[in-house]
This record gives structure tokens, sequence and C-alpha cells, in this order.
């Protein structure tokens, strides 16, 4: 639990208290479009952006950070979004989901990315209401470029669409986010696999587990955003029109796609922590075989040793002349014999018959 979910645990519902830690927004991003042209501005208030776009075809607000609050408290003036809802957006560890609210439904998905070769993930809030789409993110960055394109472009549908056209292509574009992710730690659960057979060392062990704490992050992002979309796609009340439902129907069979597939690369990050473990277990049986052989080859030596090395008065091959070589030779004899037995048994990396 973060220090904000824990400062806000006693506060009455819809107070909204930004992170201590949130990025701070400057100005708003718009676009206003319809099917003839698409423009986009930066606004210092949602009242200003809301004015410049009201009655000019769909408006789409972009705020960038959590830092501040009293934007907020204008979407709730402006356009009546519930406190409940925005209080949610400033809770970043929100469960994807769909909240259908009086004029407006509120939406939350997760953004995924790889930033200094860690997965790092990112809230987006989505409100969609008559005519108007404002989207909340946490920071700076994010996977909707390829639809701001098509606005300035005209390319596709999406300017001659309603809003609810333009909700679609957002959760399109974060669905279609995942897959990139998805095939990166497919590799890399590849380049495990091989190098999981040659070094079982701590830094492979720590990488597995962190493929592993990466998918289990991924699929709490896939899992409830494919249920809230069963839900847009069941729920008469969300507002989505039934030649959008269309589309969001593809939507929701890519997020099964790539639930699947997160599934499958979780169980084969599960494997590769089982083979991790035999391969450490195979090479410590490795290591005891070898000092095994080393102890046994040693103990008929000891015994030797140890019997000539008594110092009796009365051992008659202390007085020979050839004794010394003699039990030198008994010594190598013996160790030829025991390395002899043990390469015919396999046990030195021979046959195993």
């Amino acid at each position: 639990m973060t220090n904000h979910q824990r400062k806000s645990r006693n506060l009455p519902p819809g107070t909204l208290r930004a992170p201590a830690d949130a990025q701070c927004p400057k100005t708003i991003h718009a676009f206003r479009y319809n099917a003839e042209q698409c423009e986009e501005g930066e606004f210092a208030s949602v009242a200003e952006a809301v004015a410049w776009g009201r009655g000019k075809g769909v408006l789409w607000l972009n705020i960038n950070g959590l830092g501040n609050v009293d934007y907020l408290q204008e979407l709730n003036r402006e356009l009546g979004f519930h406190p409940l809802a925005l209080e949610d957006t400033l809770h970043n560890a929100q469960r994807p989901k769909v909240d259908v609210y009086e004029g407006h439904i509120y939406i939350v998905v997760r953004m995924f990315r790889y930033q200094n070769h860690r997965l790092e993930r990112e809230q987006l809030s989505l409100f969609l209401a008559d005519g108007v789409l404002v989207t909340v993110q946490e920071r700076e960055g994010d996977c909707l470029d390829s639809v701001r394109h098509r606005l300035r472009e005209g390319a596709g549908q999406v300017r001659s669409r309603p809003a609810d056209y333009l909700l679609y292509s957002l959760l399109d574009a974060v669905v279609d986010s995942y897959f990139p992710l998805l095939e990166e730690a497919g590799e890399e659960i590849e380049r495990l696999q091989e190098r999981v057979l040659v070094e079982t060392g701590r830094a492979t062990l720590s990488r597995i587990h962190d493929m592993r704490r990466e998918l289990l992050d991924l699929r709490r992002g896939i899992w409830p955003l494919r249920d809230a979309l069963g839900t847009m796609l069941r729920d008469g009340e969300t507002g989505i029109s039934p030649q959008t439902q269309i589309y969001l129907r593809d939507c929701h069979d890519h997020a099964m796609r790539a639930l699947d597939m997160t599934e499958t690369y979780r169980e084969l990050a599960a494997s590769l922590m089982d083979i991790y473990l035999s391969c450490a277990s195979n090479r410590m049986n490795e290591v005891m075989k070898v000092l095994t052989i080393i102890s046994t080859i040693f103990i008929p030596l000891t015994f030797i040793a140890g019997v000539y090395g008594m110092n009796f008065e009365h051992m008659p091959e202390l007085q020979w002349r050839w004794s010394y070589a003699g039990v030198w030779g008994l010594m190598l004899l013996c160790t030829l014999t025991m390395v002899a037995y043990f390469h015919r048994k396999g046990w030195l990396g021979g046959s195993d018959t």
C-alpha cells in the first residue's frame, strides 16, 4: 500500500489528494475534430479547453500527471464527472475496470513499457461523456501516438466517428502495445533457457525472478482488462454504440490473445525455475561425485601410510632395502586399479554399462 493510500484511508469518499511524487502538469493538451478537420492546442484550464471545443465535433482532453488536483476538480465542475471516479484516478494502483455513472463512464487500464531494462507500469484513466473523452496519465510518454497520428493525418475512420470510437481506438492501442512486450518476454525466456543450462549463478536466478514478476504484472493488467471489455460489450448502459461495439469485440479478442500468451509465458517461466533448480542440483551432484571419488581413492592410501607409519620395532618391511619404493608402488597400483574400475562403471564420464 502506498503512502497516498494510507493517508487517504480515513478521508471522506471523493476527497481528491494528489500522490506525493506525482508529476504536476502545466497545461492540458486538447484535440477537437470532425470529419473535415482536426485541431489541437494547449490550455491552462479545463474550462478554456471545453469552451474551445464545444460544438466543434469530438473533444479529446489529455492530462499528463496527477499532481494538479485543480484540473480534476474542474472536470467535476465543467463536465460533471463523479468525485469517486476522480478519486480513483489519483489512486494509481487501481485494478483495470469500467464504472458506469450518470452521464459518463470511467475506465481504468494499465500501460506497460520497458525502462532501463525493467518493466514499468502506468495507470491510464479514461472518461467518456457525450462528445468528450478525457484521458489522465501518471506521466509523460504513452503508447497512444498512433491514434494521434491518425487524427492529424485523417487516416482511418476515427475522425468520422463519434467519441466512443476514439475510446475504442485508445483501448486498442493499449492492448496492441502488450504484444511487443510479450514477444520480448518470449525471446528473453528462450535466452534464459539456454543460459540456465550452462550457468546457475546468482545473476541467472535473479533474472528468472524478475521475469516471473514482470509476467505477473502483465497478467494483473490484462486479465481484468479483458473482463472490463467484456462488460462494455454486454452492458447496454455504457453508452457504446452498436457500431463501435463491433470494433470493441475485436479489441476484446486481442486482449484474450494477449492473456493467453501471458499465461503460456508464465508457465514457461515457472518451468524455467524448475530447470534451474534441477541443473543446480545436478552440478552439486557432480561436485559431490568428484569429491567422493577422490576420498575413496585416498582411503586405501591412508590405510597403507598409516600401517607403515606406526614404526613398530618388529616390522620386517621397515628393514627391507626396497620397502620405500614397494610401498609407493603398492599405493600407485591401488590408485590405478580404482581409477580403472570407476572408469569402467562410467563414474568418471565413461561408459554407463
